[in-house]
């Protein structure tokens, strides 16, 4: 006579079989393995060569790869995400040190700097929710590993030339004699793909 499984031996199956529905559901995400915390990857250029456009096309391509997504945009000192008049400008310009915004949508944390010098990357960094893959548009000065937008069409000189912290280039024309990958800046399928296979994302 074949002994019943004890219960504990039960619920492990059933655990198995919503785990399997779960990964059913995304079946990239369970191809995707990454070793380490949370993955950065820097995007950078001169003014106007296109490098919001360049995350825009990107993102979708690695949120289908299974991905959880998060990006951080260095803007203009002058740049303000509120609206005076409205009650979280008031309470701003009131003197809040920080306002935090809620809706069942979304939430805005902003914080006022003041008189505080600008905050470091790491110290951004940490302050935002842990994801797969967090992209970086600006801070071109930091030493992240970063992605160059380059246009022929701007006749601006290359920033990888003097920072060894660009892994790549992508541009709209061929750049002979680059001694670190350049990629079609028109095929973000393939800036997509570095940028996997830099942050150490594979497929078993």
């Amino acid at each position: 006579m074949i002994d019943p499984p004890h219960p504990r031996q039960v619920r492990a199956f059933w655990r198995s079989v919503g785990d399997s529905k779960s990964q059913n559901r995304r079946p990239e995400r369970a191809m995707m393995e990454a070793e380490g915390t949370m993955k950065v990857m820097g995007i950078v250029g001169w003014s106007g060569s296109g490098k919001t456009s360049l995350v825009v096309e990107v993102l979708p391509i690695l949120r289908a790869k299974g991905l959880k997504v998060s990006t951080m945009k260095h803007a203009h000192h002058r740049f303000d995400v509120d609206k005076p008049g409205k009650d979280s400008f008031r309470h701003r310009e009131a003197g809040a040190s920080e306002v935090l915004v809620v809706t069942s949508s979304r939430w805005v944390l902003m914080h006022e700097s003041r008189e505080e010098p600008e905050p470091s990357i790491e110290s951004l960094i940490e302050r935002m929710t842990p994801v797969d893959l967090l992209l970086i548009e600006g801070f071109k000065t930091h030493a992240h590993p970063k992605l160059e937008i380059h246009r022929e069409s701007e006749g601006k000189p290359l920033l990888c030339i003097e920072d060894p912290g660009i892994v790549a280039v992508a541009s709209d024309r061929p750049l002979p004699g680059l001694a670190i990958p350049v990629l079609d800046l028109n095929d973000p399928g393939v800036v997509a793909e570095f940028i996997l296979a830099h942050a150490g994302f594979k497929q078993p």
